[in-house]
């Protein structure tokens, strides 16, 4: 046993959610330092300038713009400030990870994710980005005021806060679970996994392995799929076991997530947001034996520590304005036609999640291939854009690179499943590829005309299915129909399609 209790003691817990908050903002911060130009900066697919045009046109001024799409970047939306902002979000989101954070360094990553994810448009268009910005909001208000001490006894842990934590983790999970029950019957006839491992966006290295189990194995694992996300969900606000099971068995599915496949940082960030459900009690025993007396010696310090009447009256605050933003979430998850992911205030204060509400049975991919043959024949040589973690190359294993996301792979797996929602940018994308564009092409792992760009460019459907395990091949792909057609710069059809989209030059 340990020498005292510290049941109703956070500082542990709060060391692990800020910390974990920090990896997570430098993982973000990181993609948008290597991709942020090349999708929205000034030269990339699409530029933020232009949207934020279009914005302030819809809604008669940039202010009325500001106040339906807050960001910082209605100031200037230059490459040397998007850039800049980047760099300065990553080296917050590491001193966070180092152990120094407060309110004001708290307040200014939240400001700046969101406001990247205000003018990311279709790439900055999902659930995690969104559960960072709600996350970060949060946790201002977990956060030193100002000293970065996660051990100063006048600085304790809000416990408000902390079950505003618990709340979150309860919205994302059941969130999560109701849309599989309502959206797709393979969730109730327990079989969707013995899809989703070959279909998901970006698979891992230990996808085909999942993939290969037997029906069994993905029908218990649907069945805990519901476990944790439909049941465990209540166990946050429960009584000190219950709310430790709820914890635990949240922390183990997200491993477990993570270990099957690429979701960007939406497991990492879950997984540190069910840190809540536990105290510092808990925390002390998964300790590794070096730390622990220490950290004990330490925490018996600390544990009369009460926060001051200014931070009870923030901390109150800050529950009233969430329990008044969640009146919207509530209903959407009581409702039969529930939004997967959506917010419902400008500032993304308070979301709704949810993930997979429907499984694809076959997976289709997009190849990118160009020529350099003016004039097209049978004799044409194709040769094909690949990306680095998307599907290509039938020999190529899937890569691991969460918490990492690179949002181009991720946003063409979507062509397939919605291509006249995706043409926009696909154009966009395409001709920026047609142009040897230097700053786009880094989004790509090999670019097969390093001398000069191709003439023509052309999309490709393919099924693509996991090669039986030991196979020389990881995939097995089949032709499945063309998205786009042979394409050049100086084809009027083309052209008339760019203006159409508004994304032909000035």
């Amino acid at each position: 046993m340990l020498p005292f209790r510290v049941t109703n003691s956070f500082w542990l817990v709060r060391a692990a959610l800020l910390r974990g908050i920090g990896l997570i903002y430098a993982s973000a911060f990181f993609i948008l330092v290597r991709q942020g130009r090349a999708l929205i900066g000034a030269d990339g697919i699409l530029p933020a300038t232009r949207y934020l045009e279009r914005v302030a046109t819809i809604y008669g001024s940039a202010l009325a713009g500001f106040w339906k799409l807050p960001s910082l970047f209605w100031l200037s939306t230059s490459d040397a400030w998007l850039q800049g902002c980047a760099w300065l979000g990553l080296l917050g989101g590491l001193a966070m990870l180092a152990g120094f954070s407060n309110a004001p360094l708290l307040a200014l990553l939240w400001a700046l994710y969101l406001s990247f994810s205000h003018i990311g448009q279709i790439f900055y268009g999902y659930g995690w980005d969104s559960l960072l910005c709600e996350t970060g909001f949060l946790a201002i208000f977990l956060a030193p005021s100002l000293r970065p001490h996660e051990f100063d006894a006048r600085l304790p842990p809000s416990q408000i806060v902390i079950v505003l934590f618990r709340w979150l983790s309860f919205r994302v999970m059941f969130g999560a679970g109701l849309i599989k029950l309502r959206g797709d019957e393979c969730w109730t006839n327990l079989t969707c996994l013995a899809y989703h491992y070959e279909t998901q966006p970006n698979p891992g290295p230990l996808s085909p392995l999942f993939h290969a189990a037997p029906l069994w194995f993905h029908k218990l694992g649907t069945l805990f799929n519901h476990l944790v996300e439909v049941v465990a969900p209540f166990g946050v606000f429960g009584p000190r076991p219950a709310r430790l099971v709820a914890g635990s068995l949240i922390i183990v599915f997200q491993t477990i997530l993570i270990l099957s496949g690429n979701l960007s940082f939406l497991n990492w960030l879950t997984l540190i947001i069910a840190f809540a459900c536990l105290d510092d009690q808990a925390m002390l025993r998964i300790l590794p034996q070096k730390w622990r007396e220490t950290t004990q010696a330490r925490l018996s310090t600390l544990v009369e520590a009460e926060p001051s009447r200014a931070r009870r009256v923030v901390s109150i605050a800050l529950a009233l304005v969430v329990g008044v933003l969640s009146l919207n979430p509530i209903t959407n998850l009581l409702s039969p036609r529930q939004a997967m992911n959506a917010s419902f205030d400008p500032f993304n204060l308070v979301n709704t999640y949810g993930a997979f509400g429907s499984v694809s049975r076959e997976r289709y991919e997009v190849a990118i291939e160009g020529t350099s043959a003016t004039t097209l024949d049978e004799h044409s040589v194709w040769k094909a854009y690949e990306l680095p973690c998307k599907p290509g190359r039938v020999d190529r294993a899937p890569c691991f690179i969460t918490p990492y996301h690179y949002r181009l792979d991720w946003q063409l797996w979507f062509v397939p499943l919605s291509p006249d929602y995706q043409r926009r940018w696909f154009l966009s994308l395409t001709r920026k590829l047609l142009q040897g564009n230097r700053v786009v092409l880094a989004l790509f792992a090999e670019n097969p005309f390093p001398e000069r760009p191709p003439h023509f460019i052309r999309a490709t459907f393919y099924r693509y299915q996991f090669a039986p395990l030991g196979s020389h091949d990881i995939w097995r792909r089949t032709p499945a129909g063309q998205y786009l057609a042979p394409v050049s710069l100086d084809d009027p059809e083309f052209q008339e399609a760019l203006r159409a989209y508004q994304l032909s030059d000035r």
